[in-house]
């Protein structure tokens, strides 16, 4: 088995992404899938942190003529749902979870306390924080680029429904071509819209390396855990 080059992970996944081919709520067959890679990670001693999206029940721009932060709001409590639903995956194939939030709901999970998050991983459980960041306006693109520089975090491995950054849209044009390899100034300067330009300037601040690729064929985590070369790697200038 490949060593992972890795110690200290925040995967950060699309709600989209746990609906698998439904398109809306939840595949119970696609988040299993996905757990099993988890766990595999966790078993090769890799401490994982996970954010995840809540788009495959609610995006708060889908909320046409409501107020902005109402509908934000709603869709930080969609985050907490597929949450919720990892961990009981995640549980049930004997992993060690904890979910944390970052608005308390202390009936459902941890408030969100860095220090006992970290001593969680210590302790090989695996952290998943929900309700991005608490506050609206931000991404859980946004709230995946604070938890990884708060956790100390080596990668963001973002883990989608696209397997990597294209120069335009793949579904749309079939010449699309993908990058392996982009700066942080590059994904700004062509205003690529795959990672949103907050987390992108955050991780440029604190040096972590964005690695997005698709969670199609399962087993990418482990790859991409392991250092292959699969989707687009996001980093500064080497010197």
């Amino acid at each position: 088995m490949e060593k992972p080059i890795y110690k200290r992970i925040v995967i950060k996944m699309s709600g989209e992404a746990l609906a698998g081919n439904k398109g809306f709520g939840l595949d119970w067959d696609t988040i299993k899938a996905i757990c099993n890679d988890i766990r595999a990670v966790v078993a090769m001693g890799v401490q994982v942190c996970i954010v995840v999206g809540g788009g495959n029940i609610w995006r708060g721009r889908s909320g046409v003529g409501m107020d902005r932060v109402n509908a934000d709001y709603m869709g930080m409590l969609a985050t907490v749902i597929n949450a919720m639903a990892l961990q009981d995956a995640l549980e049930q194939l004997g992993v060690e979870v904890r979910v944390q939030t970052a608005i308390e709901m202390k009936e459902l999970a941890e408030p969100y306390i860095r220090r006992k998050a970290i001593r969680h991983l210590e302790k090989g459980r695996v952290v998943i924080f929900g309700f991005g960041t608490g506050n609206p306006y931000f991404t859980t693109d946004s709230a995946a680029a604070l938890r990884a520089a708060e956790m100390e975090a080596d990668v963001i491995l973002s883990a989608k429904n696209v397997d990597g950054v294209y120069d335009c849209d793949p579904n749309q044009n079939e010449d699309a071509k993908m990058y392996q390899a982009l700066t942080y100034i590059d994904v700004l300067d062509k205003g690529l819209k795959v990672i949103d330009s907050t987390a992108v300037s955050l991780c440029m601040d604190n040096n972590i390396p964005i690695h997005i690729f698709g969670l199609n064929p399962y087993g990418n985590i482990q790859k991409a855990v392991c250092g292959e070369k699969i989707g687009t790697l996001i980093e500064g200038v080497k010197e």
